[in-house]
């Protein structure tokens, strides 16, 4: 609990609750429940810092199960090729300070917290996470070699975000060449015009 989450309990005198909930839905490792909830799951949002503070919140995606658990105090996910900028990951590098957000829209409309911190792990460097060749091979296989390097976070704190306010989504299959296709303005990268300014 920071100082800042104290003051503000005290004066809005929140801390009975406050210290309930820390006391029934806050672990500092990822239960079975929330590790079969985690593999069900096909996004992240991810808020790393860089060594300021500033924040830089970011949107991750991938199978079922693209983030994988390693044990109940160790989570991974794959890093796929991106913009080039290296916001999220050189925010990692100053700062190994991580929150992680799990969602579920569609059917259990509840959230996992996760905060840890977080390190780079290259792929030719999987085998010191105590992987077997065997692993890294079906790992690679899994994410069909698109991986360029993985993150891996040590759990701090795991905890619900309650229903309240997650809206209802459906869930659709969509046809990933159509949806490139319809959309060029996505697939061009400049979809809100800043291209020029």
């Amino acid at each position: 609990m920071s100082e800042g989450e104290k003051e503000l309990q005290n004066k809005y005198g929140t801390q009975r609750r406050a210290d309930a909930f820390y006391n029934n839905q806050m672990i500092d490792y990822v239960n079975p429940r929330m590790i079969e909830f985690i593999n069900r799951q096909e996004m992240l949002f991810i808020s790393p810092a860089d060594g300021e503070g500033n924040c830089d919140s970011s949107f991750r995606a991938g199978a079922p199960g693209f983030v994988r658990v390693l044990d109940a105090s160790t989570l991974m996910y794959p890093e796929y090729r991106g913009n080039g900028v290296m916001a999220s990951l050189g925010n990692i590098t100053e700062n190994p300070h991580i929150g992680l957000m799990f969602i579920d829209f569609t059917e259990q409309r509840i959230g996992l917290h996760v905060n840890g911190t977080a390190g780079i792990i290259e792929n030719d460097a999987l085998e010191t996470l105590g992987l077997g060749a065997g692993e890294i091979r079906a790992l690679n296989e899994q994410e069909n070699n698109r991986a360029e390097r993985w993150i891996v976070i040590k759990v701090h704190e795991a905890y619900i975000h309650c229903s309240k306010h997650i809206p209802v989504l459906k869930k659709e299959q969509s046809d990933g060449a159509r949806r490139d296709t319809e959309h060029p303005k996505k697939k061009g990268g400049d979809f809100f015009g800043v291209k020029g300014k």
